[in-house]
């Protein structure tokens, strides 16, 4: 597992219970968020109680393994996410050993009723409004997150449509994208990556790389010979190249650029590598 989504209830509806008879999603999410860190003090100090024995052998990975868990511990118990534990590059990687369920990046999608998204879409307050805002303001606060806002409701009547349907229906709603479209893309990011493409006569591909990587590293994804042998990338992002109608009026307009190898992918560049091996 790379992330976890936690869906929040942000509606009010008397014909769907609520196990704790009130709408509260701040007292949701700590509710999870306890179990979550219960289950990895558990988990942390079962894994201390196996160290142990290294520990008194001398090891020195484990004495230092160990003395991380005896700092991530009191963090735990305070109520603090493993998310927000404050660590060096190399603990982190340590830390990361763990799989700690609250060191999984997490992002909040407010769940909402159908008219609520439309409202939303449209920019206007409706009684779910605070709700959403108190969990946004929350989770930035509290846990160095984000949220979304999505409708249960509106998704599972989607799910029986085809694309073209679909579309067709949240146009009638009022509404340009489903709530889980917006969440793939947040979730995305959430974990850090991006999409290139590289388009032909015959197809267009998507491709996937890191926030942050270059040039070559992004050609190695098609083949490692591209990144063994790059010697340039003609690049054009994508908005420019529909703008503009083509590769040649974008070469006009100067947006389509050679990069080297130190140029930083960007999500949407539109990339033709040059490369010999």
């Amino acid at each position: 597992m790379d992330a976890i989504v936690q869906v929040v209830r942000c509606f009010a509806d008397d014909d769907i219970h609520h196990v704790s008879g009130s709408i509260d999603p701040i007292r949701d999410i700590e509710v999870v968020n306890t179990e979550l860190i219960l289950a990895d003090i558990a988990s942390l100090q079962k894994r201390n109680e196996r160290l142990q024995k290294q520990v008194r052998s001398g090891d020195k990975s484990a004495k230092s393994e160990a003395a991380l868990i005896e700092r991530v511990l009191p963090h735990l118990n305070e109520g603090k996410p493993a998310t927000t534990f404050p660590s060096s590059p190399e603990e982190a990687s340590i830390v990361r050993s763990f799989f700690l369920l609250t060191g999984k990046p997490t992002i909040f999608a407010c769940n909402v009723a159908e008219a609520d998204l439309v409202a939303f879409s449209q920019q206007t307050q409706t009684g779910a409004s605070q709700y959403v805002a108190r969990v946004s303001e929350y989770v930035a606060t509290h846990l160095s997150t984000q949220s979304v806002v999505i409708s249960a409701q509106i998704e599972s009547e989607l799910t029986d449509l085809s694309p073209s349907e679909a579309a067709e229906y949240l146009t009638g709603l009022g509404v340009k994208e489903s709530g889980v479209g917006t969440l793939i893309r947040s979730v995305y990011h959430l974990l850090g990556l991006r999409t290139y493409f590289t388009t032909g006569e015959k197809e267009t591909r998507a491709w996937t790389v890191h926030a942050g990587d270059k040039a070559p590293a992004a050609a190695g994804v098609i083949h490692s010979d591209f990144e063994r042998g790059f010697i340039a990338a003609e690049t054009v992002h994508f908005d420019d190249l529909i703008q503009l109608g083509s590769f040649a009026k974008a070469r006009e307009a100067g947006k389509l650029r050679i990069e080297g190898k130190e140029y930083v992918v960007k999500d949407g560049d539109v990339m033709e590598f040059r490369f010999n091996v």
